[in-house]
């Protein structure tokens, strides 16, 4: 056992991951070869010899994990092992490059004071105070047509937008992440439990959205009650089947990435989660959850990913991809697989 960070990692055995034998690991093998792109510290020799293995399959994947890879299974300092896992995924929204009826409100690059002035404005600031609003003239790239199409863009952290050119042409750009006012995050889903909007089991994307159609005039009051507020900046889309990239640098694979509290899991870590498919909550009778344990990467973070066993699942964009990260709020268990001859000791 050692300790890293705010949590401790228990050294375990291979049969301890519940369906490692099931999973297809090859899946994950192109994301954690784009870790290695910028590996973490105590990876460089594992990264090299990752990259040496000539075309890779199932068996020969499997068997580099397992001889150069030891499990340790993530707990809290008190020896909690369950956590929380949620989903997220790279939405794509109709944009105008500027403001016209039905597209005003703006998505904007990072102000010039952003890395003087911390914290920065809060959210309910950006909207009424001058100084704010001073800051950001200028900076807008792009204007959607609703409140909420700009905050799942701040919750997600990045997203795909169908702009709309003054010409009238189209094209297709990312929203990437740029900074944020560095003021806490506050979940407006939480906010909405607290005023009894619905359960905490009930909390998700679709019931927020829910609840906002239905009480339009207190949209404003739900969106202040997070005090955070994210910059963008655009990026072209070379290419559409390429995911976004997240903190650690690198592009995000669906179904294969994670975002991690960095301070309980190093960025590039390959690691095991054990947790169940997302149940629509609405569903009178639904059907047991299934398994979801699989290979994924640690390659990503969010402002509510916080603790010693906590995850965001990525699921990437498209059909379905919305519906499954709203709904995605599972207990977790994971196992970190860290090189052999390598520690991380503790801090």
């Amino acid at each position: 056992m050692m300790a890293f960070g705010i949590s401790r990692w228990v050294a375990a055995p291979w049969n301890e991951l519940p369906g490692w034998p099931q999973d297809n690991v090859l899946a994950a093998w192109p994301a954690l070869l784009k870790s290695c792109e910028r590996p973490a510290p105590g990876w460089q020799d594992a990264c090299a010899e990752a990259r040496s293995v000539a075309e890779p399959d199932e068996a020969k994947v499997r068997a580099w994990l397992t001889a150069h890879l030891q499990p340790w299974r993530v707990e809290s300092p008190e020896g909690q092992a369950e956590g929380m896992i949620t989903g997220y995924y790279e939405p794509l929204i109709e944009a105008s490059r500027s403001a016209r009826p039905g597209f005003t409100v703006p998505l904007y690059g990072p102000p010039a004071d952003l890395a003087t002035r911390k914290p920065w404005f809060t959210r309910e600031q950006v909207e009424r105070d001058p100084a704010a609003r001073s800051g950001l003239r200028g900076r807008e790239i792009a204007f959607v047509a609703d409140p909420l199409d700009a905050l799942v863009l701040h919750i997600q952290g990045s997203g795909r937008l169908a702009v709309t050119e003054p010409d009238g042409q189209r094209r297709l750009v990312r929203a990437a992440f740029a900074g944020h006012n560095d003021q806490p995050y506050k979940s407006v889903g939480r906010w909405l439990v607290d005023r009894g909007a619905f359960t905490l089991e009930q909390a998700s994307w679709p019931a927020i959205k829910s609840w906002a159609r239905a009480h339009p005039r207190r949209v404003e009051e739900m969106l202040n009650a997070n005090p955070r507020y994210v910059f963008f900046r655009e990026e072209p889309l070379i290419d559409p089947s390429a995911g976004p990239r997240g903190a650690q640098g690198v592009a995000l694979t669906p179904g294969r990435s994670i975002a991690v509290d960095k301070r309980s899991v190093p960025y590039g870590s390959p690691v095991w989660i054990d947790t169940t498919e997302p149940q629509p909550w609405s569903a009178a009778n639904p059907p047991p959850p299934r398994p979801l344990q699989r290979l994924v990467v640690a390659q990503d973070t969010g402002g509510a990913i916080t603790g010693p066993v906590r995850a965001d699942y990525f699921w990437g964009w498209g059909d379905g991809a919305e519906a499954r990260a709203g709904r995605m709020k599972q207990p977790l268990r994971m196992w970190v697989l860290w090189p052999k001859v390598q520690t991380v000791g503790s801090r």
